[in-house]
């Protein structure tokens, strides 16, 4: 449950005022787009975390391989990825954010009507916005990467990375090997990574 869901109708009332006197969504969070190539972290879940990717093996795979054709036609390269049954993380360089935003927008769409029609679920709210994260710095970049990469371990899904087939942790340990993998592990800690991100 977030945050937001947890305050009072007062204390509610009090964040949308702040939100819209800052000229800030509404209801989501805001997208930070920089002139150039930029690193980013992007992030979208299923509404309310339901496990509707996870829906089947077959719908995993399918998500993963759709989410890779948006990023790639609109990214200069893709870094990291992982999709799991109630959310997606990637990391990706770009100099287009709104594009691959509104890119995304419509891959959210086509899969919400695609899942729920699979489903015989016409209606239901499938995706919940997605949220990009600018990356600051060289340590930034590679803490986001074994936070992508560690998400299923994280979440209890899998004990190994490698077991998890919707990643890119398997092309980089075959690019970068497991020394390499495992000592950008040791030098960028995740320590308290992402543990507000629910929080807006």
């Amino acid at each position: 449950m977030y945050n937001y869901r947890k305050l009072s109708k007062e204390q509610q009332e009090r964040v949308l005022a702040d939100r819209k006197k800052r000229r800030r969504p509404w209801h989501s969070p805001p997208h930070q787009e920089l002139e150039g190539e930029t690193f980013y972290i992007i992030t979208a879940a299923c509404y309310e975390h339901r496990h509707i990717i996870g829906y089947s093996p077959e719908r995993m795979s399918e998500c993963e391989t759709e989410l890779l054709e948006v990023f790639q036609s609109v990214s200069t390269q893709v870094y990291a990825w992982c999709v799991l049954p109630n959310h997606y993380h990637v990391l990706v360089c770009t100099a287009q954010l709104k594009e691959l935003l509104r890119q995304l927008g419509k891959f959210h769409g086509r899969s919400s009507f695609r899942w729920n029609g699979e489903e015989q679920k016409r209606g239901r709210h499938c995706w919940c916005n997605a949220y990009d994260r600018i990356i600051r710095s060289v340590g930034h970049l590679y803490a986001s990467l074994n936070y992508i990469h560690h998400n299923a371990v994280h979440h209890g899904y899998i004990s190994k990375w490698q077991d998890w087939p919707w990643s890119s942790v398997h092309e980089f340990l075959a690019q970068y090997g497991r020394e390499e993998t495992l000592r950008l592990w040791r030098t960028y800690p995740l320590l308290d990574y992402g543990k507000k991100w629910d929080i807006y």
